[in-house]
């Protein structure tokens, strides 16, 4: 009988501690965060957001997914079928007001600023081009459509007289499909747009001398006058093993979510992360470059309720 009485302990216990589990798991609320394809900064990066999140939110359960990249997450936030997104400065801006290349106005918001996007012009030794002029007519790789680096390329070449983005033959593949058609000779060239070290064209300098297609200074002075969300940045010679430093363009990026976010909830997110950039920087070297200082400087969007009582507890805004 003793036995019998035992094993029905520990049966009801083991059930308890089933059922205990399982409220848990169930009280956890499923959030998900828009990044890009794989070879980029932003699948890591969102990955260790999601993580961070996880772990500082008990309520929470946040996961990465795979999205077209900076263009498409804004309207996924906007749509409700992504809760957080990442995006450059510049498409969350346009998402806001409903300009090119969105089609209506999103009802987003700002949770902070990360790291910046570089864009990466590069080609290989053997592929004939030694400028951006060279790429008139030819096939280039321009990550995912939906991505960010295609319209940023077209911002680019806007200033220039001899090529046009309209001369160029796209195709839009993930960043590691793009430098895998570059070794191939499928294509002249391949466009990432990514914090660096960008995976992508790290893979590429290991069998091959990365050479970046530079945008000249003057250019850069007119393509910052016209669109103010872009600035220049030198990369050291030592990340991608390049001849010299090259002068690249780059643009914020930050994280959006939607208006009909809770502030509870937005606060709780925000928290999370701006509190514990020790734990996000080791998913990405790029995010060494982000610092709670800068992360309410959101570009003219304006900042969610929930994240703004953070940074004002902080007193990082008025």
């Amino acid at each position: 009988m003793k036995k019998t009485w035992n094993g029905f302990c520990i049966l009801s216990l083991a059930c308890l501690l089933s059922f205990s589990l399982v409220a848990t798991s169930e009280a956890k609320r499923q959030l998900t965060i828009g990044t890009a394809s794989l070879g980029g900064a932003y699948y890591p990066v969102g990955s260790g957001i999601a993580e961070v999140v996880t772990k500082h939110v008990p309520d929470i359960q946040m996961t990465a997914e795979v999205t077209g990249g900076s263009v498409e997450n804004p309207r996924l936030v906007g749509t409700g079928q992504t809760d957080v997104g990442i995006c450059n400065a510049n498409h969350g801006y346009a998402a806001l007001k409903g300009e090119t290349p969105y089609d209506k106005k999103f009802d987003i918001r700002a949770i902070g600023a990360l790291h910046s996007s570089v864009l990466h012009i590069v080609t290989i030794d053997g592929s004939g081009i030694k400028t951006l002029s060279d790429l008139k007519g030819k096939r280039v790789a321009m990550g995912p459509a939906g991505g960010g680096a295609a319209p940023m390329l077209k911002a680019v070449l806007s200033v220039f007289g001899d090529v046009k983005f309209e001369d160029l033959r796209p195709s839009y593949i993930s960043f590691s499909d793009g430098m895998t058609d570059l070794k191939d000779g499928n294509v002249k060239a391949s466009v990432v747009l990514a914090g660096f070290p960008a995976a992508a064209v790290m893979e590429l300098g290991v069998t091959h001398k990365v050479r970046f297609l530079e945008i000249p200074e003057a250019k850069i002075t007119e393509i910052g006058k016209k669109y103010p969300y872009y600035s220049r940045m030198t990369i050291p010679a030592s990340i991608y093993k390049t001849e010299k430093e090259p002068v690249v363009l780059v643009v914020r990026n930050l994280l959006v979510v939607s208006t009909k976010l809770d502030e509870e909830t937005a606060y709780k997110i925000t928290k999370a992360i701006y509190a514990h950039l020790d734990e996000l920087v080791t998913y990405h070297d790029s995010l060494k470059h982000v610092t709670l200082k800068d992360a309410p400087d959101v570009a003219g969007i304006p900042l969610h309720a929930g994240a703004l009582k953070f940074f004002k507890e902080k007193g990082l805004v008025k």
